[in-house]
C-alpha cells in the first residue's frame, strides 16, 4: 500500500471487482486480503485489490510455455 492509495469502502471494492458485497466481506473475514480498520469501518486499499487480481490471474498457455521454455 502506498501513500497515494485510495481507500475503498466494501461496496466500492465489490463494484471494482464486479462481485457482491458478501464476497468482499468473506475475503476480509478469512483474512485473504489486507484491509484497514478505521473504528468500526473497514477500508480496502485500491492497490490491494489490484494485487489480489494479479495473483489470481491465470496465464495463457502461450505465456506458460514461454516462461518454461520449449520441450525437447
Amino acid at each position: 500500500m502506498n501513500n497515494n492509495d485510495r481507500l475503498l469502502t466494501v461496496d466500492e471494492a465489490a463494484e471494482r471487482l464486479g462481485t457482491g458485497v458478501r464476497f468482499i466481506r468473506r475475503l476480509i473475514q478469512e483474512r485473504r486480503i489486507r484491509y484497514v480498520k478505521l473504528g468500526k469501518h473497514v477500508r480496502i486499499a485500491d492497490s490491494v485489490l489490484t494485487a489480489y487480481v494479479e495473483e489470481r490471474t491465470v496465464p495463457t498457455l502461450r505465456d506458460a510455455r514461454s516462461r518454461f521454455g520449449k520441450a525437447a
